[in-house]
């Protein structure tokens, strides 16, 4: 599982894609959603405007990412 460091109290799900390169920039957050998903805690989601905070577990194309 990798770490992904936060410096405030919550990222977006679309924030967070791009945080980690999955995507290249916010715009297409909503459209990589729409054809794809990630889990959320172990819950599908699609919502680009997911708040994400400390301890959160996401998972994109079997690959896991624990909020931090």
């Amino acid at each position: 599982m990798k770490e992904v460091a936060i410096t405030t109290e919550y990222i977006t799900l679309g924030q967070f894609l791009k945080f980690v390169g999955i995507i290249s920039n916010g715009a297409m957050a909503k459209f990589f959603l729409q054809e794809n998903y990630a889990l959320v805690n172990n819950e599908k989601e699609n919502r680009r405007g997911r708040k994400l905070y400390k301890d959160d577990i996401v998972e994109v194309f079997g690959v896991k990412y624990q909020v931090k």
